[in-house]
């Protein structure tokens, strides 16, 4: 395959598909190397935002997906129903924030964490499909774990896990005491 041949071949799969696409099989659709499949899409990337286009390509972990610029959700508005938008409440974004940097967890796990019970947050999460069920824990009673999705690192606008800010643990140490004083408050009461 020449070098147009395969820019269109991986334009064409990455459109066709609509989801995200892992890079070893976009790989094996062009008969290259991981490495030489990551510059040919990246100079299509770049292709699609240094002119005008209403496209773009992201990179999800080892996925990529061809998607519509944000730029464009005001036309795409015009046309179609207005999307669901998502409307998390502090509950569902702390469930949310415990599952992202602790996965794979189990139900009770977050709730040691929380302090509280958490299936509604969970379920929230679920149906919005930024959480997902991961397998079953190696333990009594084999409980579900959960881990976040792709649509979590498309939400957040983070490549992978590991774009996540570091976790401040002199801020998480300040917010251990100021729980603790809270619950002795409320015994006092």
């Amino acid at each position: 395959m020449n070098k147009n041949s395969i820019m269109a071949t991986l334009e064409a799969v990455l459109f066709a598909m609509g989801a995200s696409v892992e890079v070893s099989k976009l790989a094996e659709v062009i008969e290259c190397d991981i490495e030489e499949t990551k510059k040919y899409i990246y100079e299509l990337k770049e292709r699609f935002d240094s002119e005008d286009h209403g496209i773009t390509i992201i990179e999800l972990e080892d996925s990529f997906q061809l998607v519509t610029k944000p730029e464009m959700y005001d036309a795409l508005v015009k046309i179609a129903k207005t999307p669901q938008r998502m409307s998390l409440s502090d509950s569902v974004i702390e469930t949310l924030s415990i599952i992202a940097y602790k996965q794979p967890i189990t139900r009770l796990e977050i709730e040691n964490v929380r302090g509280v019970n958490c299936d509604y947050a969970l379920n929230k999460l679920i149906e919005y499909n930024l959480v997902c069920e991961l397998g079953r824990k190696d333990a009594p009673g084999r409980p579900l774990l959960f881990g976040t999705t792709e649509d979590f690192l498309r939400s957040f606008g983070v490549k992978s896990l590991s774009d996540l800010p570091e976790i401040d643990n002199l801020k998480v140490e300040e917010f251990k005491q100021e729980a603790e004083e809270e619950v002795q408050m409320s015994l006092k009461l």
